[in-house]
């Protein structure tokens, strides 16, 4: 038998019979008339081929069937009613995903700057240690990312630039010193997280490169291994902001290139509000002197 073609309306109007006992309070209770209650309703029971009301008399009351089928009828009822809150409730919150460190220093400035342009609207940020920060898994409709996801079906806009710091257990003879040069990782092991990290042994040239690489998954394990003292790590500006953890110190690099930081989104689904996020979010660089140097999306 194929499954019955149940309409939200006749749900509705079914347990408003329901709650308010006849179908004349159901009707002012939905703001309809009789008529239409009591079509609704017997369009339901045709699509459920069984009597759910016993009518006559001053009070309607359930069948047999009825009280079998009202209780999957609240919860599809219920279910229906938050698809509708859902597809309308863009904009009230704006999710954004990250794999690291969000928006480093500015995370704070920007969802100060978004409320205030935006009175009704919350900038969520929402951690995911997965190569598309939260995307795939429909948890935020963009994200934050320092490398290229490198998959065609999303697209990126430049957001600025940060600087790269060396990460250091608190002991180690590196963090003495208030300024480092890439070549001081010669011979050291290097945290790598090889998923969604920006740093990649390409960065040192031969004469500089590390003594050996660490793999680990995900700026906790990062800071874990550092701590321990098994590992340095090189890393954004927006790590050190964003993280603190007894054990590890931030030092300034003078010659490591810069992190592009890029926002990324499904192609065939921009959201609307993208212009804004993006501007709002540049303004914040350009402010600390690391301004995006890219068109607008």
């Amino acid at each position: 038998m194929p499954p019955a073609d149940l309409s939200l309306r006749d749900l509705r109007s079914f347990l408003a019979v329901v709650d308010e006992g006849t179908f004349t309070d159901a009707a002012i209770a939905l703001r309809t008339t009789q008529a239409s209650v009591s079509r609704h309703v017997g369009a339901l029971e045709r699509a459920l081929g069984v009597r759910l009301l016993q009518r006559g008399g001053r009070i309607v009351t359930l069948t047999v069937a009825g009280r079998r089928v009202v209780a999957h009828a609240r919860r599809l009822q219920d279910e229906a009613e938050a698809v509708l809150r859902a597809a309308q409730d863009e904009g009230r919150e704006v999710r954004v995903g990250y794999a690291w460190a969000a928006l480093g220093g500015h995370t704070a400035t920007v969802q100060r700057e978004w409320a205030r342009r935006h009175p009704g609207s919350e900038l969520t940020f929402v951690n995911s240690a997965t190569r598309f920060a939260g995307l795939t898994e429909g948890i935020a409709e963009v994200a934050v990312v320092r490398r290229d996801p490198g998959v065609s079906q999303l697209a990126s806009a430049l957001l600025g630039h940060e600087d790269r710091m060396a990460a250091l257990p608190s002991a180690h003879p590196l963090a003495r010193r208030r300024l480092l040069r890439m070549a001081d990782f010669a011979g050291q092991t290097v945290a790598l997280d090889v998923a969604t990290g920006t740093t990649t042994p390409d960065l040192w040239t031969p004469q500089q490169a590390p003594g050996a690489f660490r793999e680990v998954r995900g700026t906790d394990e990062w800071l874990t291994v550092i701590a321990a003292g098994r590992a340095i790590g090189l890393t954004s500006q927006a790590t050190a902001a964003q993280y603190s953890r007894t054990g590890v110190v931030f030092r300034r690099l003078r010659d490591a290139p810069t992190v592009a930081v890029h926002l990324i989104w499904w192609r065939q689904d921009p959201p609307a509000y993208l212009d804004e996020l993006c501007a709002v979010v540049r303004e914040a660089y350009a402010r600390a002197g690391r301004p995006a140097a890219g068109p607008t999306p």
